[in-house]
């Protein structure tokens, strides 16, 4: 049997700057969230990241201009309750734009390895990218 280590993260961590009401997304938060390795290169991972925030954003456009309404500059100020001292609400924000970003490297990732155990973990991701989408 072959063994073939991934390849390891970067080191540097990247945010990726949000529009003003949102907030921002570290990639090294994503990569260790969602388990996500150096195979992901550095520049993909920020494509799939800055589309997700972006199909995130446009989902909760219309919650975003009700906070405005109410006074709420950014989502941090929009009471919620806190979560190990962070809001719950940026908490689900984060999941959603990691679920889909991840979702979204699933799909395109999952014919890297063509082998039996290739074909087995391609199955295996796109079943986990329906869960991901929902």
């Amino acid at each position: 049997m072959k063994f073939v280590a991934p390849e390891q993260a970067p080191e540097q961590a990247e945010v990726i700057k949000n529009t003003p009401f949102w907030p921002d997304v570290n990639l090294s938060e994503f990569r260790s969230v969602m388990r996500t390795d150096g195979t992901v290169t550095q520049p993909r991972l920020k494509q799939v990241v800055l589309t997700a925030i972006s199909e995130v954003n446009a989902e909760l456009y219309d919650f975003r201009n009700r906070q405005q309404m109410l006074g709420w500059r950014t989502l941090a100020e929009v009471p919620a309750e806190m979560l190990d001292g962070k809001s719950e609400r940026i908490r689900h924000y984060h999941n959603a734009v990691f679920c889909w970003a991840r979702a979204v490297l699933n799909e395109r990732y999952q014919d890297y390895d063509a082998t039996a155990s290739g074909v087995k973990r391609g199955e295996e991701l796109a079943e986990a990218s329906g869960d991901l989408w929902r």
